[in-house]
Order: structure tokens, then C-alpha cells, then sequence
């Protein structure tokens, strides 16, 4: 499971920094063409933040696996679920404009959340 939730880790960093970049550099002007662009661009910086965030998160959990299986699991495995829901749910926001999506994102923060108790968990067991 450490192999797989730092691969995890790993293709969640890259796609957070990719799709950053593409957000500041090859949808701006994309956006500006539209009445709702700014809005759309600030759930991209949003999505873009949050991902990056928790690829880093999901690599910590991979850390503690060894000495806290359980609650390290859980909480990579709810951080790949919020980033896949809150971020891949604004991302597609910005890019159609469907913001019946909405309603998905806080279910992703809410995977965020399992995870960092998880991870508090996780920390509890390393005494």
C-alpha cells in the first residue's frame, strides 16, 4: 500500500502542477471571453490549491503506513477521493460552466476531512 498511495501522491503533485499552470497560463484568455470567466478562474486557483495540497498530504499518509496502517490508509485513500471530487469537480466546473456540479464538490471536502482525522489518528498511534 505505500507503493501505491505514493504513486498516488505522486500523479496527484504532477496533475495539481500541471493543471495549475494551464489555469494561469492557457485558460485565462479563454476565460476572459466569458461574462462568468473571473468566477470560473477563481474555482480553478481553488481546485489547483486544494489538489497540490493534498498530493502532499496523501504522501505523508504513505509515510506513517509502516507504524500506523489503519488510519494512514484511510486517510491517503480519502485525500485521492476529496481531490478526485472537490478538485475534479471545480476543474470541470470552470471548463463547462455546469454548476450542478457544485453540488459534488462538498462531498470532496468532506473526504478531506475523514482524511486529516485519519491522519490525527495516525499521529495518535506513533507514541
Amino acid at each position: 500500500m505505500t507503493r501505491a498511495l505514493m504513486m498516488m501522491a505522486g500523479v496527484h503533485g504532477f496533475l495539481a502542477v500541471a493543471l495549475g499552470a494551464f489555469g494561469a497560463h492557457g485558460l485565462r484568455a479563454a476565460m476572459a471571453e466569458l461574462s462568468d470567466g473571473a468566477k470560473r478562474l477563481e474555482w480553478w486557483g481553488t481546485a489547483a490549491q486544494y489538489h497540490l495540497i493534498h498530493a502532499l498530504a496523501i504522501g505523508l499518509a504513505a509515510s506513517l503506513l509502516a507504524r500506523a496502517p489503519g488510519p494512514a490508509t484511510v486517510a491517503g485513500v480519502a485525500f485521492s477521493v476529496g481531490c478526485l471530487l472537490f478538485s475534479g469537480s471545480l476543474y470541470t466546473m470552470t471548463l463547462t460552466g455546469v454548476r450542478a456540479l457544485g453540488a459534488v464538490t462538498p462531498l470532496g471536502g468532506v473526504a478531506f476531512l475523514v482524511g486529516w482525522g485519519a491522519l490525527t489518528v495516525a499521529g495518535w498511534q506513533l507514541r
